[in-house]
């Protein structure tokens, strides 16, 4: 299975300098990293820094999260079927939310092929004392950002007093409890500090544990054809955690599976004319227990 590191953060935060870094230390200990990199523009300057021999898909003129999704998942599925690597680098679009991104880029088709490592979130420290300053809209992207990170890097601590940091810090903390926060300058942090990112949350860091991930991904599988009612019994039973279902849900009777798609409690059925792998990926948090039934 192939890691995968979701890098979020909100406009000129740090993410394509965190991508750098962490290109070069992952080459250094012998694995190879792509890359996927999403921008809203016609051209992705960012691009331009990504070191060559390195696999790179891109999704311009759309954002990964809403009209680009079906994109994203082509350029990451042709990724996988065209190139060998060990880790995927994943860069959002400034404009992205975390939920809408994850939904993106976890496709049915090669979901069991992804190792989910976790939300990376680069958060500008200075931006962190001007977010009032932004519109309702703007902020509340900024603070979900932060929220849904699983490792927040507090970037751009050089240009905050020592009060700042102290303050940015408890605030951010706050917003995102089970986060570790490490404190940057030029998004520089060891490549150890994301190894250590796991579904289960249980791996120990220096100075403080690294909680529960926010945001996680299941694959199930299904053994036979369900239901229709049974099975959207069991959506109106799931926790309000589970933001996302999609994939192929084979029901008793019909000769395919049906493409299927969940989100804030609604349901989109879509008959299937091929026959797809009878699986779905789940999206959401402390959905570790939640099973087919």
């Amino acid at each position: 299975m192939v890691d995968v590191y979701l890098f979020s953060g909100f406009l000129g935060s740090g993410k394509t300098t965190l991508l750098k870094h962490m290109i070069q230390q992952m080459k250094k200990e012998g694995l190879k990293p792509a890359v996927f990199m999403n921008e809203l523009g016609k051209l992705n300057f960012d691009s331009e820094e990504v070191e060559g021999g390195v696999p790179l898909k891109e999704l311009l003129e759309g954002c990964i999260c809403c009209t680009g999704s079906e994109k994203s998942e082509a350029q990451i599925q042709t990724l996988l079927a065209e190139e060998d690597f060990d880790v995927l680098l994943i860069e959002t679009t400034g404009a992205a939310h975390p939920v809408e991104a994850l939904d993106a880029i976890f496709s049915p088709l090669f979901a069991e092929q992804l190792h989910f490592k976790g939300i990376v979130t680069v958060a500008d420290s200075k931006r962190w004392f001007d977010r009032n300053s932004l519109s309702p809209q703007v902020r509340s992207l900024f603070l979900e950002q932060v929220r849904h990170g699983d490792l927040i890097l507090a970037n751009k601590m050089d240009l905050l007093t020592e009060a700042e940091q102290g303050q940015a810090i408890y605030e951010i903390q706050s917003l995102n409890p089970s986060a570790q926060i490490i404190q940057t300058v030029q998004s520089k942090v060891p490549f150890q500090a994301l190894k250590r990112m796991t579904v289960s949350g249980k791996s120990e860091t220096v100075g403080a544990p690294l909680a529960k991930l926010n945001l996680g991904t299941k694959v199930l599988e299904f053994a036979r054809p369900v239901n229709r009612e049974t099975f959207e019994q069991w959506l109106r039973d799931l926790p309000e955690t589970v933001y996302r279902i999609k994939g192929y849900v084979p029901l008793e009777g019909d000769k395919y599976p049906h493409s299927f798609q969940y989100a804030y409690g609604m349901a989109q059925w879509l008959p299937e004319f091929m026959s797809m792998k009878p699986q779905v990926v789940i999206i959401g948090e402390e959905i570790q227990q939640v099973e087919l039934p």
